[in-house]
Formats: C-alpha cells, structure tokens, sequence
C-alpha cells in the first residue's frame, strides 16, 4: 500500500511533492533564513521542528544541522544521517504515523511555499561543469567538423571544465544579456551585447561529504558522496563562446549567470526509478577499471526533462508556455558517479555544498535537444504558438526547466522549476 500524507495536497497526483519526495531548500520567510522540506504545497521548516521537540530523538548533530541557514552542514554528515532524517520526516507526515499532538506541533511547523522566498541552497564553494551527453556533443560537434563530430578523447574520459561558483543565482533570478567580445568572419573583433545567447538543459549534483586532497573517491562509493540532484539552467553566449573558447575552453561565455533550481532531490527519493546505465555502441571502449560500476544495471535514473519557452509575446496574449524539448536523464553517456570519481581521480578534493552539472543533456531523437544551438540540425526553424520564430533568446523570453521521475504504480518525483527571464544588455565601455 503507498505511503500517504495526512497534508492533502501532498496526494494530488500533480504534486511535484509527495511524502516519497521530500526535496530540501533553503527559504526566508519574515526576515529569518531556515531549512525547509518541500511537502505538497507546504514547507517544513526544520529549525521549528527542533525547536518543538519533533526532532529530539534524532543525534544533536544532525539537530544542529537543521538549524543551520544552509544545507552545507547537513550535506556533510552523510547518507547514514540523511535516512535516519528523512525517515523521521516520514513517520511525522505519514497518515499513519502521526499522532495528534504531533501532527499539530508538525502542522504548526508548516507554511504555504508561496509565502517563502526560496535561497540558494548551499553556499556553493566550487562549480564543476561536465559534458556527458553524447547526443549533445554529437549533434554540436558535426556543426563544427561534420566528419568527426567526437573529439578522440570524449568515449575514454568524463570531459568537464571549472566554473564560476559566484555568478550561480536561484531560479526565478532575471538574467541580464551579456556583453563581450564577438568576431564576425572577415571582419575585426568587436565588443557588445551578445547576439547569441542560449540556454543549457542540465541535472546538478550537490556534494555531501568531501574527499581530502590527494585522495579519491571509488566509483562504488561515489553515491555516497552526493546529496542529492537539482535543475541546472547554465546559460551560454554561443558567439562569445566561439571566439574565445580556444584553446582553454569556455570562460566569459558562461560565466556571466547559471541558475539552479531551489530544491535538492534526494536519491533515496529516486531509488524507484534507477535504469541501467546507457548500453554503450558495438565497438565503444569499455570505460577503463576506476570508472567501471560493478552495478551499472542501476546506474542510470529514468528522470524526464523538459523545456518551455514563455515569450515576452505569449504572456501578453495570455498563451501558456510553450514545450520546447523533452529529453531523459538516462541517456547520459557518463554517469553520476562516473562524474564524481573521474572528479577526484587526480587527487581534487570535493567539499559538502560543490555543485557538479552534468552538461546539456540532450536525447537521439528530434525534440530531445537540451539547447537551442542543437536545433540547428533541423529542416525547419524552431516556431512558437505566436508565429514567432527563434534561433536564440530575445529579451524578455523566459525559459523553464522541468524535471520529474514516474512510473506506473509509483508518485511522481518532481523537481519544480527552474526559470530565468532575459533581461536587456547594460552596456559601459
């Protein structure tokens, strides 16, 4: 029988937030900073529930943690204390663990997410960005060198590149047009507004407890290591990025705003719907001995992406956004915990509250495209409900990212929002 919530809302089958869910966040709501878990349409705010004794069964560390203003002390303690967190979580919410005293302190403990301004939800001191979709770099790569599309290297080793922890902004963040340098062919470089400006369907994976420097981290305990998943929208300036990216990679292109999505999925949460990892092609090197899982028949998690585009033109007419692309965590080439070992495998010491993203995550098919600039390879213009056409965002477009785990039988496992608005260019010279 599925476990049920006593919180109605949290039984809606739309809800991105069922009891098998319960994604963390961090919220302000009357001036003051908490953890929170995201329950139906209501946050439970942690510190109210150690301060009313609902927590006080649980070890004072992990009491402490939840009354932090951030998820990082939390991260760091590990997945020992994260189940025994989230089960005492369950017990409150469940239909049939709740007594009415308890039930009350907990109700008294929850506020309508509509009321919280959502945080980022660590303080994110490093951001690794990866590029682990074969399809993504397939489809870019053939615009670049039609007959060698893959570079030698991408079938042997996770491709990744350092990024701008500072400039990574909650959802909901405008994101302003940046400016930079561009070059035209047969012309002179020139400095402006970007003209090509995309964005880049992404999974996040937060880090829970690090590694120290010099050592690394096995692929069999990599899952360990990992929190849990968010949206990753990491915006790219195409025309910045081409004139500038050789011959160290991207830099200003992407450096400019990544937004990440409020709530932090658990992989407790997303154990129902673990896939094997993506069957590599005839002839595919095998991945050599520290990236190869002994259980690569779970390896992979069967996770919908979709996304939307909200133009400047659709909200005044009152369209709904509209579909853009529907693609599939599964289809990673690299997996997760590929990410994470291949990551420390120099030595590179991880700490709780780092962001890795896996890159554009793009499927074999048409419409599973994880960017507008994968669009290209298509006969025909990419066309909205309005007649307007794009090829990259204007000002004004707003663009959501979604993501959600279901299967017959089981709740859907959402991930909420993930949304930007493009914003004019601030010009100084």
């Amino acid at each position: 029988m599925a476990v049920k919530s006593w919180l109605a809302s949290a039984n809606e089958l739309d809800s991105d937030f069922p009891i098998q869910n319960l994604p963390y966040g961090v919220f302000r709501y009357r001036g003051q900073t908490h953890i929170g878990i995201a329950i139906g349409d209501q946050i439970l705010d942690l510190d109210a529930c150690v301060s009313s004794g609902l927590f006080k069964s649980l070890p004072e560390e992990i009491q402490r943690a939840c009354q932090s203003e951030m998820l990082n002390e939390l991260m760091a303690l590990g997945p020992d204390a994260w189940s025994e967190l989230r089960m005492l979580v369950t017990s409150l919410l469940d239909t049939q663990g709740a007594s009415g005293e308890t039930q009350a302190h907990t109700e008294a403990a929850l506020l309508p997410i509509s009321d919280a301004t959502m945080q980022l939800p660590a303080q994110i001191g490093d951001y690794t960005d990866f590029y682990a979709s074969i399809d993504h770099a397939t489809r870019v790569g053939k615009l670049f060198r039609p007959d060698n599309p893959l570079l030698p290297n991408y079938k042997h080793i996770p491709i990744g590149y350092h990024g701008r922890a500072s400039s990574i902004v909650i959802s909901g963040c405008d994101i302003c047009r940046p400016c930079g340098q561009t070059k035209a062919p047969e012309a002179e470089p020139t400095f402006g507004p970007a003209k090509s400006l995309d964005y880049e369907l992404e999974v996040g994976i937060f880090i829970g407890p690090g590694n120290l420097l010099g050592e690394s981290i096995s692929i069999d305990e990599a899952e360990r290591h990992i929190f849990g998943l968010c949206l990753v929208n990491d915006w790219s300036a195409r025309d910045m990025q081409t004139w500038e990216y050789q011959p160290l990679g991207p830099f200003l292109a992407k450096s400019f705003a990544t937004t990440i999505s409020p709530w932090v999925v658990p992989l407790e949460a997303l154990a129902p719907y673990r896939v094997p990892a993506r069957k590599r092609a005839e002839g595919a090197p095998d991945p050599l001995s520290y990236l190869k899982s002994s259980h690569e028949e779970s390896d992979g998690i069967d996770l919908t992406l979709e996304v939307y585009l909200d133009s400047r033109k659709m909200r005044e007419a009152g369209i709904k956004p509209e579909r853009l692309s529907c693609g599939n965590l599964r289809d990673l080439y690299w997996s997760i915990a590929q990410l994470v070992t291949h990551h420390t495998s120099n030595g590179c010491n991880l700490r709780a509250g780092d962001l890795l993203a896996t890159g554009t995550v793009s499927g074999p098919e048409e419409g599973s495209e994880g960017c507008l600039l994968e669009m290209r390879h298509r006969a025909q213009p990419l066309r909205v409900a309005t007649g307007e056409q794009r090829t990259f965002l204007q000002d004004g477009d707003r663009v959501i990212l979604r993501a959600f785990a279901q299967k017959p039988g089981l709740p859907r496992i959402g991930f909420g929002e993930c949304t930007g608005t493009i914003t004019k260019a601030i010009i100084k010279q």
